[in-house]
């Protein structure tokens, strides 16, 4: 804390009256008026000084557990409402995604009503025992406490990541040595794994996703247990919107496989969507009524008038 130099005022001369100077805070006066000591005045400031930092000091350490508690809560309301990191534990969706890698997903969509689109890497709850078999890790304490925060992938939950290939409404089939197609649109898939063919191990279809539901499938075609192997099972191959828990948007992790995890461009292909596809006839029949009604009504008033 700086001292504030004060200059004493002249002594006023004989016979005039006395005048009091203004004294600031910290004056070289004493409230008698006498001088004290510089010394000891500027030894008390250092002493303030000294008081004053160590009750900050005490402050914060105060004020620290509290600290802790708001990033905690935070923490768990993001991982809640907005993102949370999952690990990949296997090779289906090579090489888009590897063995290790952390993604960041996005869980603020469906908590707004929002449901996975076609070309969406997301993450979702096993809808009817895909994982049974496959072996649980047994984490630590540290790793208990940082998965329930959000700051680690929980090792607990059995939760898959595929490519949402069909959604809702769509006709979804791959016959083998073909590529698979979406409402009668091939795709064409460049992320597949190289080597791999698009079903050849697994031809299906024409299969109906019903309403509610998507169609997934791994990028490493010949090593993902995905919706192709699992249509005779109470699922039918298809995952239900309610157990997505979001989309995978961004690899995070390790530094060097830093990547967004955009929709390629075979999903934007005109006439993929399953209502583009029927709105040209359904535009057509609308159409043709108005005009068939006309005619009859000319018709029959011809008719009528001979």
């Amino acid at each position: 804390m700086d001292v504030s130099d004060v200059a004493a005022g002249a002594r006023p001369g004989h016979g005039e009256p006395t005048k009091r100077p203004e004294q600031p805070a910290e004056s070289a006066f004493d409230p008698a008026g006498e001088a004290q000591d510089p010394d000891a005045l500027a030894n008390a400031h250092t002493a303030d000084g000294a008081g004053k930092g160590v009750g900050k000091q005490r402050s914060f350490w105060k004020e620290l557990p509290l600290l802790i508690g708001i990033a905690l809560v935070l923490a768990l309301l993001i991982k809640t409402f907005l993102v949370q990191a999952f690990s990949i534990p296997s090779d289906s969706m090579q090489d888009t995604l590897q063995r290790g890698d952390r993604v960041l997903v996005d869980k603020l969509t469906p908590w707004f009503g929002g449901e996975p689109e076609r070309g969406e890497v997301v993450v979702f709850h096993d809808p009817g025992n895909w994982l049974d078999g496959q072996p649980t890790p047994e984490p630590n304490v540290v790793q208990e406490f940082l998965s329930f925060i959000g700051l680690m992938p929980s090792a607990e939950e059995k939760d898959l990541i595929k490519r949402t290939i069909a959604v809702g409404g769509d006709t979804v089939e791959c016959a083998k040595g073909g590529p698979v197609k979406v409402n009668g649109k091939a795709l064409n898939e460049p992320y597949i794994f190289p080597g791999d063919t698009a079903c050849d191990d697994m031809p299906f279809g024409p299969l109906k996703v019903p309403e509610g539901k998507i169609w997934v499938m791994g990028d490493h075609r010949q090593n993902s247990w995905d919706s192709r192997y699992h249509t005779e099972d109470a699922t039918k191959g298809f995952v239900p919107v309610k157990d997505v828990v979001g989309r995978a948007v961004v690899v995070a992790w390790p530094i060097n496989r830093w990547a967004t995890l955009p929709v390629p461009d075979t999903f934007d292909q005109p006439g993929l969507s399953a209502v583009a596809a029927v709105a040209p006839g359904a535009i057509g029949i609308a159409g043709a009524v108005p005009i068939v009604i006309r005619r009859r009504r000319r018709l029959i008033s011809g008719r009528t008038a001979g």
